[in-house]
């Protein structure tokens, strides 16, 4: 049997769900490898882009981060900081965003702001930097997370950014008319929402993983009558993650 890590496996999974076409804003860490993986084994006419400016590098070797100068080797247009939300929020251009967080909740909404009380905080987060915006105007979010209960929580200490904000038509009420939490990919599974409540729900299980421990690891309940388990990585999709995508080991 194939080996593979828990990056490896979240880089992987949350690549396949990019398509052709797709305009992808990736961010830093697993971010960058699933973009890339998606560029490079998915989705060749995706086109990534960093928050920094760089429209579709060639990636030749993997960034760091989006502030890393490599996001603009290559690319088609070295832009900015204006330019690249402006890309996010385009009518015309279906973005799909990768973003992390330290907390989420049932709907998808994020806190990467602070844990506690925000005045008095047990921990300060950096913010939402740009989050909060994509959030708001991508036309999908892709959220990586460690599953644990601590962060699937019932109610976030802060919120930073609105995914289905309390569910139905709420988000739209607020008057983000597009967008959304499309995914969460954690080291155990792919989490989903419902199309008519937007609460979340276990879609795939990686291998080995039982169905019973992402529910334990889960601070609210979680529908997972429909979970299948994910296709374990190919001996092909690692050689180009681990060969072609971050040879060098930066991320991995």
């Amino acid at each position: 049997m194939l080996t593979y890590s828990a990056n490896e496996m979240m880089a992987l999974t949350a690549g396949r769900l990019i398509k052709d076409g797709d305009i992808v804003f990736a961010g830093t860490g697993v971010s960058i490898l699933a973009a890339t993986a998606a560029k490079r084994i998915y989705a060749p006419k995706a086109v990534v882009f960093f928050e920094t400016g760089g429209i579709d590098p060639v990636l030749e070797e993997i960034p760091m981060a989006v502030a890393d100068s490599r996001v603009m080797h290559g690319t088609c247009l070295n832009s900015g900081l204006i330019e690249a939300f402006s890309i996010v929020a385009h009518r015309k251009l279906h973005t799909v965003a990768f973003l992390g967080a330290a907390q989420i909740d049932r709907y998808g909404n994020l806190n990467t702001t602070s844990l506690g009380d925000y005045h008095r905080p047990k921990t300060r987060f950096s913010g939402s930097g740009g989050a909060c915006d994509v959030a708001s105007f991508a036309s999908g979010v892709i959220t990586f997370m460690q599953h644990e209960k601590r962060r699937f929580v019932e109610q976030l200490d802060y919120l930073t950014s609105v995914g289905w904000y309390q569910g139905g038509d709420s988000r739209k009420k607020l008057g983000l008319r597009r967008g959304g939490a499309m995914a969460v990919v954690t080291n155990l599974g792919v989490m989903k929402f419902h199309e008519n409540t937007r609460e979340m729900f276990l879609a795939q299980y990686y291998p080995g993983i039982p169905v019973d421990k992402i529910v334990e690891n889960t601070g609210f309940p979680i529908d997972v009558s429909g979970a299948a388990e994910a296709t374990a990585p190919t001996a092909e999709e690692l050689r180009i993650l681990r060969e072609e995508v971050d040879p060098q080991k930066l991320i991995l």
